[in-house]
C-alpha cells in the first residue's frame, strides 16, 4: 500500500486509553497546568466500554488525586461491610478466618464500584478541566522522530478492507504528536508491547505473569441480597489443574458481580478456563445464591499478575508506560486499580515538570522513580512473593508461606528476599500427551452458558469487512504444531470462542478465527504456546460494549 498521507495534530501529552491511569494523568495535568493540551484517545465507542474490573477499589489513589470525590458525585457509594474468604470443595466449603490474614488484606475502607463507571465520572471531570476525550479512536501506530523517540501515534484510521487495503469508505485518520506520549492501553497493550520490545525495556526484569477473568453480573433474589458483602474463594473446581480463585461482591440494586480468575501458567492444555468458571457455579454455596436470579452482562479480560520484579523500565525517550502496561496489580488483594491512578498522576507531574523546563521528548525518569521508590513500590514490594510461591508449591502451601511473608514484609524484611516467576505462561504450557483430557458439564442455560451465548452479553460488536485485528505471524503453525502437540489450546482458553479448529469430512482441519466475538482480553496473545498470535486494535469503536463492568 502506498505511505498514507495524514494530517497531524500537536499537543502537549497524548494518552492512549480512558482507563484509570490515562484519565488520572489527563486530570493531574491540567491541575497542574490549565493551559496545557491534553488529549485522550479511546478505542472503545465511549469511555468505559472496553473497562473491566472485579472491583473492589482502594480509593488512596483517588484520594491523592481528586481529594473531594466523596462530595463530587462519584459513583463510589457502596463502602464495604463483610469480608469472608472460603477454601471450596466439591459438595462445601470452609471459612478461613480474617484475623491471621496481614492487615493489607482486609477490604474494610473500600468500595463496589463498577470501574466502567468511574472511568465515566472521571472522564467528566478531566472534560471539565479542559482535557480533549475521543471515544472510538483506535491508536493503530506509534509515530517515531529522526532521532528513535516515540512522537506520536496513528489514531482513526477507518474502513480497511479485509485484505489490508484502503475500502470504498476508507478513512486514514491523523498523526496526533506530543512532547511525551502516554501508554495507558491496560493489559498487554499492542503499542506498549512495541515500546517494551524496540527498547528493551524487560532487559533484567522477570517475565510478566498473568490472569485470565471473567465476569458476569446477576441480579438476584432481594432476599438473598447483603448490600457491601465481598465474598472470595479458592479451591474447587480448579483444585490441582491451575491457580486462581473467585469473587462475588454485592453492590447496588440487588446486583452482584461474580468472577473467577485462572492463572494462566497452567500446564494442562485441555484446561479450559471458561468452563471452569461456568462449573464454579454450580457448587451449592453459589448455586443458592444466584437461584431464581439472572445474567444480565458477561465479560473477560488478562491481568497483570507478575508484579514487583515484573515491572519493566516504564520509560523510553517521549514515551511513558502508565498502570497494567507496566503491571501493577497487587495480585493478593485482587487490586489495582489505586495504583493505576497514582501512576498516572506521577507521569502527570514528570511530564509537567520536563515541559516547565523546556525538555521533550526525552525519558521522564522521575515518573519511574516516584513509581518505585513510592506507594505503588511499597503497595507491591510488600507481596512480590505470594505469585511465585503459588507457582512454585500450590494452593495450601503458598497460603501459609505466602501469609507469613506479608506479615514479614510488613516489618521490612522477607526470608524469602525476591522470588523469581521462571518460565513465561506460553512456556508453561505442557504437551497434549503428558495430560488426561478434562470432561465438562454441558451447561444448563439457568447458572451456566455456552460461550457464544455469553458473548452476546458483552454486546461485543466487529465490523466484518475489516482485517482480522488478531493476527498469526505463520498461518500453518495451529494445524501443524499447535493441534498435534498441544491439542490446539486457543480452541480452550480463549472466553469468547474466537478460535476454532473445523474438521470437515474427508479434509484437512482448518483453523479459523471468528475475530467478531473477540472481547479483547489478549489471553491469545500471552497462552499461545507457540507465540504466534499477535493481538492488534481493530477499527475504532469496535469491541465489547460493558454496560457497568
Amino acid at each position: 500500500m502506498a505511505e498514507v498521507e495524514r494530517e497531524a495534530m500537536e499537543y502537549d501529552v497524548v494518552i492512549v486509553g480512558a482507563g484509570p491511569a490515562g484519565l488520572s494523568a489527563a486530570i493531574r495535568l491540567k491541575q497542574l497546568d490549565a493551559d496545557l493540551n491534553v488529549v485522550v484517545l479511546e478505542k472503545g465507542s465511549e469511555v468505559g466500554a472496553h473497562i473491566l474490573s472485579g472491583a473492589v477499589l482502594d480509593p488512596s489513589g483517588l484520594d491523592a488525586l481528586l481529594p473531594d470525590w466523596r462530595n463530587m458525585g462519584a459513583p463510589i457509594k457502596t463502602e464495604v461491610v463483610e469480608d469472608n474468604f472460603y477454601m471450596l470443595g466439591e459438595a462445601g466449603q470452609i471459612r478461613i478466618p480474617n484475623f491471621p490474614m496481614p492487615p493489607l488484606m482486609n477490604n474494610h475502607g473500600n468500595y463496589i464500584v463498577s470501574m466502567a463507571n468511574v472511568c465515566r465520572w472521571m472522564a467528566e471531570q478531566a472534560e471539565g478541566l479542559g482535557v480533549e476525550i475521543f471515544p472510538g479512536m483506535s491508536c493503530s501506530a506509534l509515530v517515531y522522530g529522526d532521532k528513535g523517540e516515540v512522537k506520536g501515534v496513528i489514531a482513526g484510521e477507518m474502513g480497511l478492507a479485509a485484505d489490508g487495503t484502503p475500502g470504498p469508505n476508507y478513512e486514514p485518520g491523523m498523526e496526533l504528536h506530543g512532547k511525551y506520549v502516554f501508554l495507558s492501553e491496560g493489559v498487554r497493550g499492542s503499542l506498549a508491547k512495541e515500546v517494551i520490545a524496540k527498547y528493551d525495556l524487560s532487559k533484567g526484569k522477570e517475565p510478566q505473569k498473568f490472569g485470565l477473568g471473567m465476569k458476569e453480573i446477576w441480579e438476584i433474589d432481594p432476599e438473598k441480597h447483603k448490600l457491601g458483602t465481598v465474598t472470595h474463594t479458592m479451591g474447587w473446581p480448579l483444585g490441582s489443574n491451575a491457580g486462581g480463585g473467585s469473587f462475588i461482591y454485592h453492590l447496588e440494586n440487588n446486583q452482584v458481580y461474580v468472577g473467577f480468575v485462572v492463572h494462566l501458567n497452567y500446564q494442562n492444555p485441555h484446561l479450559y478456563p471458561y468452563m471452569e468458571f461456568q462449573r464454579f457455579k454450580h457448587h451449592p454455596m453459589v448455586a443458592e445464591l444466584l437461584k431464581g436470579g439472572k445474567r444480565v452482562a458477561y465479560g473477560a479480560r488478562a491481568i497483570s499478575e507478575g508484579g514487583y520484579q515484573s515491572m519493566p523500565k516504564m520509560v523510553a525517550p517521549g514515551v511513558a508506560l502508565l498502570g497494567c502496561s507496566v503491571g501493577m496489580v497487587n495480585v493478593p488483594r485482587i487490586k489495582g486499580n489505586h495504583n493505576a491512578m497514582l501512576s498516572g498522576k506521577a507521569a502527570a507531574e514528570a511530564a509537567h515538570a520536563a515541559i516547565t523546563a523546556g525538555r521533550s521528548s526525552d525519558e521522564l525518569s522521575a515518573y519511574e522513580a516516584e513509581v518505585r521508590s513510592g506507594a505503588i513500590g511499597a503497595d507491591l514490594k510488600k507481596v512480590r512473593n505470594v505469585k511465585p510461591l503459588w507457582s512454585k508449591f500450590g494452593l495450601v502451601a503458598s497460603l501459609m508461606a505466602g501469609g507469613f511473608d506479608m506479615w514479614t514484609n510488613t516489618l521490612g524484611f522477607s526470608l524469602f528476599g525476591t522470588l523469581g516467576h521462571g518460565k513465561t505462561d506460553a512456556a508453561a504450557t505442557g504437551k497434549a500427551k503428558d495430560f488426561a483430557p478434562i470432561n465438562y458439564p454441558r451447561p444448563d442455560g439457568v447458572l451456566s452458558f455456552d460461550r457464544l451465548t455469553n458473548v452476546a452479553f458483552s454486546f461485543t460488536n466487529h465490523e466484518e469487512s475489516q482485517p482480522a485485528h488478531l493476527k498469526l505471524k505463520d498461518a500453518a503453525i495451529p494445524i501443524k504444531v499447535n493441534l498435534p502437540e498441544y491439542a490446539e489450546p486457543a480452541q480452550r482458553y480463549c472466553p469468547a470462542g474466537v478460535y476454532e479448529v473445523v474438521a470437515e469430512d474427508g479434509k484437512d482441519p482448518r483453523f479459523v478465527i471468528n475475530f467478531q466475538n473477540c472481547v479483547h482480553c489478549k489471553t491469545c496473545d500471552i497462552k499461545d504456546p507457540s507465540q504466534n498470535i499477535n493481538w492488534t486494535t481493530p477499527q475504532g469503536g469496535d469491541g465489547p460494549n460493558y454496560p457497568n463492568m
